[in-house]
């Protein structure tokens, strides 16, 4: 009972550091002793232990002699992140335009029409939930492509991309552009059309991936 115990420990914190380290809230070179995160986290070193082995194996801490540093995701990690997008994602819509079933066509209809509610809202939230709406938007393409493993290569590495891709949406204008493009693939889909659906997709990951550029050199 208390290894299985220790487990979802492990797991919950695993989540945890993973999510603050996309995110920034733990900046690249900083270093994460189990002492440290003990005491932050009100647990044992044990599942603390567990989590950063992890992480590492993730690549997103390494092992440096004073502990557990930091190494995140680099913007030169971005844009090396979407030239693998561009080579695989245009294939999920492919498929998802084969797979995808009414009832997640109109999951993907709710998902965007939700996504330009907040986009129009313009407060403090309306970022992170447009960027929440994102990943739902992808990861369920992911998931109808009907390949496990493009499913988890493309949802890990959209997950990577968490905190740049909230910097990239931040305008409104790049917001709303994001949003059509995703009804241009949903478009594509709705009519079953692989060919129609990958062209979309990779004019949306192309498009994206110009506006991260943007978005970087602006925060320079």
């Amino acid at each position: 009972m208390t290894e299985r115990r220790n487990i979802s420990i492990a797991d919950q914190i695993f989540d945890q550091l993973e999510k603050d380290i996309l995110s920034g809230r733990y900046a690249r070179g900083e270093v994460l002793s189990e002492l440290r995160l003990s005491k932050e986290m009100g647990v044992s070193r044990t599942p603390i232990r567990e989590a950063l082995l992890r992480l590492e194996q993730e690549n997103l801490v390494q092992e440096t002699g004073r502990g557990m540093t930091v190494i995140g995701i680099s913007p030169e990690d971005m844009m090396d992140l979407y030239d693998i997008r561009l080579r695989l994602e245009g294939e999920a819509a492919r498929r998802a335009a084969v797979n995808m079933s009414d009832r997640q066509l109109a999951k993907m209809l709710d998902l965007i029409e939700l996504q330009e509610y907040y986009i129009n809202r313009k407060n403090t939230n309306s970022s992170e939930e447009t960027k929440n709406l994102d990943s739902q938007i992808h990861g369920l393409i992911y998931e109808c492509c009907g390949s496990k493993a493009y499913q988890d290569v493309l949802g890990r590495i959209h997950k990577k991309m968490t905190k740049f891709r909230k910097a990239s949406i931040r305008r409104q204008s790049s917001a709303q552009q994001s949003n059509d493009e995703h009804m241009a693939i949903y478009r594509a889909l709705l009519a079953r059309s692989p060919e129609a659906a990958e062209k979309a997709m990779l004019e949306h990951v192309r498009n994206a991936r110009q506006r991260m550029e943007v978005a970087l050199k602006t925060e320079e």
